[in-house]
């Protein structure tokens, strides 16, 4: 497939749960850092690793492209979904045709789901106290 020359200046903003990843792609062989440091010594574990790589192998451009990638809030596990969803984001900036592949697998939608409220006169959102007939 042919690709377009990659505009310095383009961000794509990726979230989940209440991390946001800010993503950078330049042309390049395949380097990741995310906030100043290698992905793999970031996210420590493989499934995250994976996780954040998803949209790389789905489209075969794992070794195109250098990403550097700023993410904040929550934890390792959002942070890993919020930089899959960026790198989701800017792949389809990047080239159009990877949108079809990409939302099949879901990786352009974000992930909406977040930790429910403790409501009052419960122990959490929804575990009650045992009732008790006497």
């Amino acid at each position: 497939m042919a690709e377009k020359k990659i505009k310095s200046c383009s961000i794509a903003t990726g979230r989940r749960k209440s991390a946001v990843a800010r993503v950078r792609m330049t042309a390049g062989n395949g380097n990741i850092t995310v906030n100043g440091r290698e992905v793999g010594d970031y996210l420590q574990r493989d499934t995250l690793i994976l996780i954040a790589k998803q949209p790389l192998t789905l489209t075969n451009t794992a070794d195109k492209f250098d990403i550097e990638v700023n993410v904040s809030g929550g934890g390792i596990s959002g942070q890993a979904g919020a930089i899959c969803h960026g790198i989701a984001r800017e792949l389809v900036k990047i080239n159009p045709q990877f949108k079809k592949d990409l939302k099949d697998a879901g990786l352009l939608t974000r992930d909406a789901r977040v930790k429910e409220r403790k409501k009052y006169g419960l122990k959490k959102a929804r575990k009650a106290s045992q009732f008790s007939k006497r």
